[in-house]
């Protein structure tokens, strides 16, 4: 996915089995995030840091929507647990991962696996990409600083 590129029609099913569509947003600007897993110390970070400027994201015409490849139960845990006001799309299949190109290999220790890399699209009112933060870029205690100050 590129800036300029119009999001899939269909993101997935939310914590609660819900499909959330792209025309959910229309009209509005969309924090799209994908990170690695629920309740994780970056992605807790990053999430809280979303929770704590979700007012101030709304007031400047921006929706909050997290995607990681954990289940609908993990993203209740963690939404719970957290106190999150936004939807999670439980991508299990890894199709919304796939299609924006954040699904590849990592590698830590010393070892290589298949995971999803922390970034976050900012999608415009008429559902394109207008901006990427890329995993360099995010510090996940400041995100939601980060992108308001945009």
């Amino acid at each position: 996915m590129n800036i300029g590129d119009k999001i899939p029609a269909l993101l997935g099913m939310n914590e609660n089995g819900e499909e959330v569509k792209a025309s959910d947003f229309a009209g509005k600007k969309l924090v799209l995030y994908f990170y690695p897993k629920d309740s994780t110390a970056g992605c807790t970070a990053e999430a809280c840091s979303l929770r704590d400027h979700y007012d101030d994201l709304k007031n400047a015409g921006y929706e909050v929507l997290g995607v990681s490849v954990d289940s609908d139960k993990s993203h209740q845990k963690f939404i719970e647990k957290n106190n999150l006001p936004f939807n999670l799309i439980a991508d299990t299949e890894k199709k919304l991962v796939e299609a924006f190109g954040v699904w590849a290999e990592k590698k830590m220790y010393g070892r290589s696996y298949m995971g999803t890399l922390r970034t976050t699209f900012i999608i415009n009112e008429q559902g394109e990409v207008e901006k990427i933060y890329t995993p360099k870029e995010i510090k996940t205690k400041i995100h939601a600083e980060q992108i308001l100050d945009k």
